[in-house]
This record gives C-alpha cells, structure tokens and sequence, in this order.
C-alpha cells in the first residue's frame, strides 16, 4: 500500500509540476524552440533548457514533432533540438537526489495555496507547480517507508542484485519508463532505493540507461499515423538514445567512476549507510555525464542521423483519397500552445485551398471550361473535410486547461475557420453562378466594365490572401494590409454597380440578365471582402477571450 500509493503520488506529482510549468511558460518555450534552433549546438543548447523547464525530455519530443509536423522546423534542426533534451531530463534527477521529504508537505502546502485562492492565472500555474514538486517528494518519502521492511526479503535483495548485470538493468529500466512513460520516475526510483542502501552504483546506472531507451516510447506514440518528417522527428529519438546505451554498456564501470569522483564522499560512514549516503547523488550524477557525454559525442553527426532516419523512414506515397488533415497531432494536445499553431498551419493550408477555388473563376467576360466546374466542386468537398476536422480538432483543445491568452487564440481560430467555409461557399454558389453564364454567353460586358471587375476582382483575392497569411503566421502587420485595401475595393464597387446601372437605363432586352449576374457577382466579391476583414482581425493577439469575441463579431 505505501508503495504503490507512493508511487501514485509520485507520479501525480511530476505531472502537475510539468503541467505548471507548460501553462506558465508555454509560449516562451516555443518561442525558444523555433528561433533558437539556428545552428545544431544552440538547438542543443535550446532542447537542454526548455527540457529542464519542462521536467520531461517526451514532452520536449512531442513538442518537436509537433514543431516538424507544422513546418516550423526542419528535420535536421529537430536532431540537435532532442540531443539537448535528453541533457536537460537529468535536472529532475539532480533536485531528486536532495533528500527533501522530511519538508516535502511545505510546498504541498504553499502549493496548493497559490492555486486554489488566487485570482492571478500565472500565480495559479507556480502554484500548481510547487505543490507538484512537494507531491514528488512526499511520494518518494513514502515509498522510502514501504521499503524499508524489503531490506530482509531475500527475493526482493536478490532482484537488485541482478539489477548490476547490465543487461537485466537495461532491460527493467526500459520496460517500467516505457509503461509510465516516464524516465525521471524510473530514476528517482533509482534513488529511493539508493538511498536506504538497497541498490548499488552500477545497478542504478543501468536502469538509468533503460530508463533512456523506454522514454523513447512517448515519442513514438506521438508519431503514429503523423507525416513521415514527424515520424523521423521520432525515429531521431530512438536511434540516438539506443546508439548511446549501446556505446556504454562496455564503460559502466568507468562511468561509475566518474560519477564518483564528481560527486561528494561521505568515508565516516560504513555499509549500508555510505551507500545510502553517496549513492544517490551518484546515480544522479551518473545520469548527467552519460547525456552530456553522448550529445558531445554525437553533436557533429547531425547531419548523418538525419539521412540515416530518411533511409530508414523513406517518403510514402500519397494515397488518392480524399484529404486527410496534415498538421493536426492529437499528441499535441497536451501542449495547447503547440496544438494552436497546427491549427493555424492546417488553417493556412485549408486557404490555399480557398484561394484556388477563387483563381479558378476568371472575371465576367472570361471563358470557364466544363473541368474547371468539376474543380471547384472538389475543392468544395475538401474544403468540407478540413473545416471538420479542424473544428474537432479545436474543441479537443478546448478539453484542455487553457490560459486566457490561449482560451482568446481559440476562439479567433474557431471564428476564423468558420468564416473561411463561407467564403468557399460564396464562391462554389455565387460566384459558380455568374461563372457558367459567362461560359454559356449570357453576359455581356463593354472593356471598361471589364477593366474595373478585373482591377476588383484581383483586389478582393489579394485581400482574402493576405488575410489566410496573417492568421497563419499570427501577423497582425499583414492583417492591417486588408484593412487598408477597404478604401480601393469600395470605389471598385460603386464605380462597378454605377456602370450596372448604366447598363439598365439602356433597357437592352439582354440587359437585365447582365444586370443581375453583374450585380450577383459585384456583391459577391464584397462579402468574400468583408469576411477577409474579419479572418484579418483574428490575426491579432487579444489577451481575453472577452476581447477575441468582440474582434471576430465586430462587423464595422
């Protein structure tokens, strides 16, 4: 009971402290993991950081493929970025190896405080954190407890023992990361049993090693049926950490000996009690100089780990069925930061879509062919689909717990996406409505008329391209550029429809079917104008969902 309960708690505890930290830094580290990836030793650099923030090389991994999936960073920025990662897993490990559970119900207190009487959400988020890390330390404190009688059970002393041949330590570190998807949990299990002197210097070592390969399990699980460039994000991972508990296993012992000799001795002691003095910080010590040793070893084959994966993972090929969303990873819905900005890639991806549909349709005048219908009826259907699945996509998200700042990109997504969807029906309806009387020679038009659709009609693409590019890439710069075309497209408009009615005072018999489809087309263009404007405005950043939902329904 108080080993498992221990265990639980433990558990629980680093998930709430990388919970914390993920809500209260979240966009700082993907603005850390995009820009500071310009060469392999500052992605290192980056990955060692952020994964120390973070508390878990798999969320730093997911947040990787997420990253490589969306198109913001290429595969060989991805290598250095996880080599780092693993370096930075070993900060969780060196604050494990203080022995603070006698004081561990301190930051629980303090904790749980913070998050439940404050009104400040970042306070909140620190609050969770501390009560998290108090949580890790209570657990390990109770498991230390459960133990102890376990000194005397000779089945129990024997397993241990096995633990020294490294082979059997590798393989049960492996297994216990991989089922808790965890490696700071296999390791600071490590260093409870280290420190009531039931488990030895190299024992804990080679379940550390394990504990490298079985993280490679998360990364994996976050791969699954994503691009093949998120799948080599992963395969990287695995190749990595596999080919550097392979290089060691031989040096075990020699770093054993490093570790002790970087860490404190305590000589006054004897027995039981010198293991259960030193080995700890050993072990954790350990745990350290293997990650940094293997990225110092490896950091200059990047280049080679990436067109190894390649070989390894070739590109498959594309099936001919219907559009299937290509940035949308369910893995990263742990991190809405990151599950944000796949929705705005498969946003931008879901706009080409559109703007293609709008190129299809030359001005009135023009000549549109059979196939060109049958076109614009399939863009339709796949604009159809990835308006679906983004929508589902965002109310996954919306499961989450979310900041105001994310809870306000959420919404302007939402409005976004749906305003989009009307602009491709205006088009495959309206607009699809002058285009085959054009082809079928029911309008007539004279070439000034012609001049000013055309002048409007590329005015109204340029401002709905503009707005697809300012919410991909969270420009409010490029959003400003719609707004000021408003001037422009409304002359075009009323020099357009005084030219209509120009055309309706001649009381032509043709006259009045030009006069509709001229007039049908003219208005068509304008909504497709005004919903530009609004995608545009959800290109900025409100910080309260209060402010996005003024944004996205204000129609001035």
């Amino acid at each position: 009971m108080g080993l498992f309960g221990g265990l639980a708690l433990f558990l629980f505890g680093l998930d709430q402290l990388s919970e914390g930290l993920k809500l209260a830094a979240g966009n700082t580290l993907k603005t850390l993991l995009t820009r500071l990836t310009t060469n392999r030793f500052l992605g290192a650099l980056t990955g060692a950081l952020v994964t120390g923030i973070l508390n878990s090389s798999s969320v730093t991994t997911v947040l990787v493929v997420g990253f490589v999936t969306a198109g913001v960073m290429t595969l060989a920025q991805s290598v250095a970025v996880i080599m780092g990662a693993n370096v930075g897993s070993t900060v969780t490990a060196q604050i494990l190896a203080f022995n603070l559970s006698a004081y561990s119900l301190v930051p629980v207190a303090a904790g749980f405080f913070m998050l439940f009487s404050s009104k400040r959400a970042a306070l909140r988020y620190w609050g969770m954190m501390v009560m998290g890390l108090g949580l890790v330390f209570f657990g390990m404190g109770l498991m230390s407890d459960a133990m102890k009688p376990l000194r005397d059970f000779p089945p129990f002393v024997e397993a241990l023992t096995r633990m020294e041949r490294p082979l059997y330590g590798i393989l049960a570190g492996a297994l216990f990361t991989g089922l808790v998807q965890s490696s700071a949990a296999t390791v600071g299990i490590a260093i409870t049993l280290a420190s009531d002197g039931l488990l030895t210097l190299p024992a804990g070592i080679a379940l550390a090693l394990g504990a490298n390969i079985g993280t490679c399990v998360t990364a994996l699980l976050a791969a699954l049926g994503k691009p093949v460039e998120a799948v080599r994000a992963s395969a990287v991972h695995v190749v990595f950490n596999v080919l550097g508990v392979a290089l060691w296993i031989p040096f075990i012992g020699l770093l054993a000996h490093f570790a002790m000799a970087v860490s404190p001795a305590s000589p006054e002691l004897e027995g039981a009690q010198r293991l259960a003095a030193e080995v700890p910080r050993q072990i954790a010590n350990a745990n350290t100089l293997f990650n940094v040793l293997n990225t110092c070893i490896f950091i200059g084959f990047t280049g080679w780990f990436a067109r190894l994966t390649q070989r390894l993972i070739p590109e498959r090929k594309k099936p001919d069925a219907l559009i299937k969303p290509q940035f949308l990873d369910r893995a990263a819905l742990s991190v809405p930061v990151v599950a944000l900005e796949q929705v705005r890639q498969e946003f931008g991806r879901l706009g080409d879509i559109v703007c293609a549909m709008l190129v299809e349709f030359p001005p009135p005048g023009g000549t549109v062919g059979k196939t060109t219908f049958a076109e614009i009826s399939r863009r339709g259907k796949e604009v159809q689909i990835l308006e679906a699945a983004i929508l589902e996509f965002l109310s996954r998200i919306r499961q989450g717990d979310l900041t105001r700042a994310e809870s306000a990109a959420h919404l302007a997504l939402l409005s976004a996406t749906v305003q989009l969807r009307s602009v491709a029906d205006i088009i495959a309806n309206d607009l699809a409505l002058v285009a085959r009387a054009a082809a079928g020679g029911a309008m007539s038009s004279g070439a000034a008329s012609r001049t000013v659709v055309t002048e409007f009609y590329q005015d109204v693409q340029r401002a709905l391209r503009l707005a697809i590019d300012a919410v991909r890439r969270h420009d409010a710069a490029t959003a400003d550029k719609v707004r000021d075309l408003s001037r422009d497209i409304r002359r075009l408009a009323e020099d357009l429809m005084s030219q209509v009615a120009e055309g309706l005072e001649a009381s032509k018999p043709e006259s009045l079917s030009t006069v509709r489809l001229q007039t049908t087309f003219v208005n068509g263009l304008r909504q497709i104008y005004t919903l530009s404007k609004r995608i545009a405005r959800c290109a900025r950043s409100p910080q309260t969902v209060e402010e996005a939902s003024l944004e996205t329904t204000d129609d001035s």
